[in-house]
């Protein structure tokens, strides 16, 4: 296997984690901030306030893009599957 193989091989791999996880924590992040914006001008200063809203709405998300994870997943195994022989030389 060339260089420039395993280069491409393994870039490819970190974008599929970074568009599988991004909406993920992008969620988290929005819902998080929502959360501080909300205790800032309550002035409610609970530490544990954004745990279950980051969790709730992460769960809704994971919920909702699982198949597409799911399918994205299967085509990638697939491909590299279909690729090994190619790998192997």
């Amino acid at each position: 296997m060339s260089p420039d193989y395993t280069v491409e091989v393994l870039k490819n791999m970190i974008m599929h984690i970074i568009m599988i996880s991004a909406p993920l924590l992008l969620t988290g992040m929005v819902v998080g901030l929502l959360v501080s914006l909300f205790q800032a001008v309550t002035s409610i200063q609970e530490q544990t306030l954004t745990f279950v809203p980051k969790a709730l709405a992460v769960t809704a998300v994971l919920f909702f893009i699982l198949p597409w994870i799911l399918r994205t997943l299967i085509d990638y195994t697939t491909g590299i599957f279909d690729k090994l022989p190619q790998m192997v030389q």
